[in-house]
């Protein structure tokens, strides 16, 4: 290997080594103090019940992990958004489970938390994964009530999904294993089937100090709401368990009598490993975001037996297009080329951006993928569409925009993999969130914004000393230049893969050698949804 490449492995390393390094401190959620608070009632951890609830050995895919990151600092925090999300397998059924960490604000919701809930709901609805949900939660975060409880994607529309879900025959089965207040009652009661733990659940629409205050009555909560009351006089929950393990025990026999899936029908063989070493990624993949590289060593790294049946290689090269399969199942790969590369015209053609040839060979591959019924997958390294006069007049626009119509038509699945750049209208045309991804991950070399970091910052500043210079204020080159660092220091800050993760712009932040896994397991999940609607991509413009 050369020094080159020994370079970027030691880079793209130490980014996976600082992810395991943040990951392991959001497992530990509120914190040890209050995990021993939660172990003193008898309680297993969120992730505790998780891991006793999924069939060992099966894989699991946390959504959100980072949602919340570095937000809420004057509340003190609220790792992971206070809730554990992802697909496991539960006696052998892929399915989304939904835990609420009683750590982390005694599992109150906060904004983000209706938000990452909402996400769960919507691959559940997307995929017709069955859900189950662990509810341990005290409910709305009163403090920021106004940004989590009036409007359209706040908290009541889960609710709103719950209904809609059990209407589309989509199976949900709660568990109530600690507190379930106010709002958040209706939740496990519009499940099919809800549970409750003897000594440690309870539900009510008020609590025991608002009832006194509301109308004078003296009543405990375990009396208001807990297993007796609802299991042998309300009728309200349906199974009664002693404890955490007989209540997730239930969970798995009740899962294991469930019906078979419908079959959407997309190809699947057995699977094989890559012939080239995934482990090579790390130093393929260049330390500087900016530099090219040759896209088709990372598909040769993570498709089964290496092996990529290319669509019009020679024609529109800035973007790569072609067949192959993640884990046994068929895939249309779609990707961005990094390498500077010559066009059929002879013109040299920059790495990462999109021409008018590439978008109108893409165009074309997505609407034979949606022909043929086979699953998307986007690879990411785009700084955006060509500009200039020759790219206008050669009707740039119209060909991203066919791009565009495409990938938001497409009615097969789509998985977007963010390997490096993400910009501007290339995000989009990449099928970025805005478009529907079954699941969207990014490595930890993503970068996620509507420019490049340079650019931005050149361009704010000349906006900032406009404005200064309006006022009357002298820009020496010592301010010039602090003025910018303080720019760019911002707006790079906001291009990370984490600060997207924290948002939910993208469902998380992987290892490289995770990125068979995700798609596999995505396209897994797809196929428990038939397609029902026609592709059409209605209005074009040539």
């Amino acid at each position: 290997m050369d020094i080159e490449f020994n370079k970027n492995e030691d880079v793209n390393k130490q980014l996976v080594y600082e992810l395991n390094t943040r990951l392991k401190k959001i497992y530990l959620g509120g914190g040890e103090k209050n995990a021993a608070k939660q172990k003193e009632k008898g309680k297993l951890l969120a992730r505790e019940r998780i891991d006793y609830l999924v069939d060992e050995g099966r894989e699991w895919l946390e959504v959100g992990a980072f949602a919340a990151e570095d937000m809420y600092a004057e509340q003190g925090g609220c790792p992971s958004a206070g809730v554990v999300c992802g697909i496991g397998y539960v006696s052998g059924r892929q399915c989304m489970i939904v835990a609420n960490d009683a750590t982390v604000k005694a599992g109150a919701w906060f904004p983000m938390t209706a938000k990452k809930n909402l996400r769960a709901q919507e691959i559940a609805m997307e995929n017709r994964l069955p859900v189950i949900y662990l509810v341990d939660s005290a409910g709305v975060y009163l403090p920021m009530q106004d940004e989590i409880f009036p409007d359209k994607e706040h908290f009541g529309r889960m609710f709103r999904n719950n209904a809609l879900m059990s209407a589309d025959g989509i199976v949900q089965i709660s568990a109530i294993m600690g507190s379930c207040v106010a709002g958040g009652a209706y939740l496990p009661i519009m499940s099919d089937e809800a549970m409750i733990v003897e000594g440690t659940g309870s539900v009510f629409l008020a609590g025991s100090y608002l009832v006194k205050s509301a109308i004078g009555e003296d009543i405990d909560n375990e009396t208001l709401g807990g297993a007796t009351t609802h299991c042998e006089i309300s009728g309200v929950t349906d199974y009664k368990h002693p404890n955490d393990r007989a209540c997730l025990d239930s969970i798995k026999k009740i899962m294991s009598m469930l019906g078979a899936p419908q079959n959407a029908g997309f190809d699947r063989i057995k699977s094989a490993l890559p012939k080239k070493n995934m482990e090579e990624l790390y130093g393929i993949l260049p330390n500087n975001r900016e530099k090219p590289y040759e896209m088709r060593d990372i598909i040769e790294r993570l498709v089964d037996d290496s092996e990529f049946e290319e669509y019009k290689k020679l024609y529109g090269q800035s973007i790569i297009c072609g067949l192959a399969r993640i884990e046994g199942w068929a895939v249309g790969i779609v990707a961005n080329q990094r390498k500077v590369v010559k066009s059929k015209k002879g013109e040299m053609q920059f790495g990462g951006v999109i021409y008018s040839d590439s978008a109108d060979k893409a165009s074309r591959f997505i609407m034979n993928c949606n022909q043929k019924k086979i699953p998307l997958v986007f690879l990411q390294d785009v700084t955006g569409f060509m500009v200039g006069s020759r790219s206008e007049q050669g009707g740039i626009i119209k060909d991203g925009a066919k791009m565009v119509n495409a990938v938001a038509n497409s009615v097969v699945p789509k998985f977007t993999i963010i390997i490096g750049n993400s910009y501007g209208a290339g995000n989009y045309a990449m099928c970025g969130k805005a478009y529907d991804p079954r699941l969207i991950y990014a490595w930890p070399s993503a970068k996620i914004a509507v420019m490049g970091g340079s650019q931005a910052a050149k361009v704010l500043l000349q906006i900032q000393e406009a404005s200064l210079k309006a006022k009357g204020e002298t820009i020496t080159p010592e301010k010039e230049a602090a003025l910018l660092k303080e720019i760019t220091d911002r707006y790079s800050s906001q291009t990370t893969p984490y600060y997207a993760a924290s948002r939910l712009w993208v469902d998380g932040i992987i290892n490289p050698t995770e990125t068979r896994k995700v798609i596999a397991m995505g396209i897994e999940a797809a196929n428990q949804s038939p397609i029902k609607r026609a592709f059409n991509v209605g209005v074009i413009q040539t």
